[in-house]
């Protein structure tokens, strides 16, 4: 008999919700959040909590319930390192693939990739602020890669405040434009939004 968990998973497989793009190595944390959606969709998220108690050994003394709990476990146990697995890039799915226990491959991604995205993370805040415009090149494809190193910034969970970023790009402005950055410095409105139109 399938256990409702089984089930979920079959009917979830058959559903275009699961295209979940296989992790190559970069962009972890997005990556993972959409794994966990799935996993919790699916109801076998929870097997990945460090907290989990193990499966008790089973004895005579145990009521049905006890026994549907266990197997529950138990499948759910097998199921989601399957998940993960299908998830990984074909190099690896090969590198962890007789790894059986989810909570081990999990943690063991986490690790490695959670560390250099901080890298990321940094390698990314420098060129941020490293970040200038010239007079001698087209503004738009600038102000385009700004916001380029602003969204990468966003998907590794750095979130910059307008107002922040505003005042960032008004002192990133070339020398040629030193009376308008003047002129907007000293204006006493708070801007929420770019006041200048690039376009």
């Amino acid at each position: 008999m399938e256990t409702e968990s089984t089930l979920a998973t079959i009917k979830m497989m058959n559903q275009d919700l699961v295209r979940l793009d296989r992790f190559e190595g970069e962009n972890f944390t997005r990556w993972q959040d959409k794994l966990k959606f799935l996993l919790t969709a699916l109801k076998i998220f929870y097997v990945l909590d460090p907290k989990l108690e193990p499966i008790p050994d089973v004895t005579d003394k145990d009521i049905e319930e006890i026994h549907i709990e266990r197997k529950k476990q138990e499948e759910d146990e097998l199921i989601c390192p399957g998940h993960i697995l299908i998830a990984l890039s074909d190099r690896l799915y090969d590198l962890y693939t007789n790894t059986t226990l989810a909570k081990e491959i999990w943690y063991v991604l986490e690790n490695k990739y959670k560390a250099e995205e901080e890298g990321t993370k940094k390698f990314l805040i420098s060129k941020y602020f490293d970040f200038k415009f010239f007079d001698n090149i087209p503004l738009l494809p600038q102000v385009h890669e700004l916001q380029i190193i602003v969204n990468k910034l966003k998907a590794v969970k750095i979130e910059l405040p307008e107002t922040f970023q505003v005042g960032a790009i008004i002192a990133k402005l070339p020398g040629s434009w030193k009376g308008y950055r003047k002129k907007i410095l000293h204006n006493s409105e708070d801007f929420g939004y770019m006041p200048f139109d690039f376009e």
